[in-house]
């Protein structure tokens, strides 16, 4: 099966047709579905009661990675755990753990965290992050190195604003100063209620994979270990997830999903941010093409 499998691929990348992708049961039948969400052992993990002094009382499930000097904080984006940044926790919590500590924690609304059905905001969710950082005492000055990604560069904005003497560096990754809506009213509406409807598992898989990754990455053969491609990979990740019922809810994608779209911080805020924290300590990346608004929202953050 491994040769034909590898056959397949290689007549993709020569143009061929490329092989279908496996379906949800395919997956959950691979042998390697049981481990596709990697055990890292952290160093530290528990959770931290926040938000007490806003009213918003929650708990925030957190591991650190590695014992080196370096403080590198990574913030999820939207429907996410925390083990959704595996590679990078087993590179520099694991590989380069001497030289890096790596915190990495579920957003309100997923993973171990608690899901309180109320407004959920990206100014709050930044606050449950310092309530977590300052737990853990790392209050020194330019200590923390930030990394978000999608909602979590949004959350990461907003922490760079609270605490921005404490920000080493800032990288905001395939993220928005806001949403725009470019397509007009009824469009922008179907879009947002599409994102709730329930839908059949392979239909939801497909269309994850083309929003977040390009085809030809999704096509490759597995970069990790035995699935047939990437893309097998990624929907076999997210299989997990959604098997995981009390971690994955409706409910705390439908907040977080809120409170990514209410994000916006202006013109005269991201100055204010360049300022506070050192243009030299920010970068922003993203890719050539979006496809998680393409026909719906854009971003914007002139």
């Amino acid at each position: 099966m491994g040769v034909e499998r590898k056959t397949d691929q290689l007549g993709s990348h020569a143009g061929h047709r490329p092989r279908a992708p496996l379906t949800a049961a395919e997956l959950s039948q691979h042998p390697e579905f049981d481990t596709v969400i990697w055990d890292l052992k952290p160093s530290s993990k528990g959770k931290v009661a926040v938000g007490k002094d806003r009213q918003s009382t929650c708990q925030i499930a957190y591991e650190t990675h590695g014992n080196g000097p370096l403080h590198l904080v990574w913030i999820m984006g939207l429907g996410s755990f925390k083990t959704a940044w595996q590679r990078q926790t087993k590179d520099f919590g694991h590989d380069q753990g001497l030289k890096y500590t790596s915190l990495i924690l579920d957003n309100r609304g997923m993973g171990d965290s608690d899901k309180p059905l109320t407004r959920y905001s990206t100014s709050d969710m930044a606050k449950d992050t310092l309530d977590v950082l300052n737990y853990l005492r790392w209050t020194g000055k330019r200590q923390l190195h930030v990394i978000g990604v999608s909602m979590g560069g949004m959350i990461a904005q907003e922490l760079a604003l609270l605490i921005p003497d404490r920000i080493g560096s800032l990288s905001l990754v395939s993220t928005a100063a806001r949403l725009v809506n470019t397509v007009g009213f009824v469009e922008n509406l179907r879009s947002r209620i599409n994102m709730f409807l329930p839908r059949a598992i392979d239909v939801q898989l497909a269309a994850i994979k083309l929003r977040l990754f390009s085809e030809q990455w999704l096509e490759q053969l597995d970069a990790d270990g035995g699935f047939p491609t990437n893309g097998d990979r990624f929907a076999a990740q997210e299989v997990k997830k959604r098997l995981d019922t009390e971690g994955f809810t409706r409910t705390g994608f439908m907040c977080q999903a809120i409170a990514a779209g209410w994000h916006h911080k202006s013109a005269e805020q991201l100055e204010a941010l360049g300022d506070a924290v050192g243009r030299e300590r920010i970068q922003v990346m993203h890719g050539t093409v979006d496809n998680m608004i393409v026909g719906a929202l854009n971003f914007n953050s002139n």
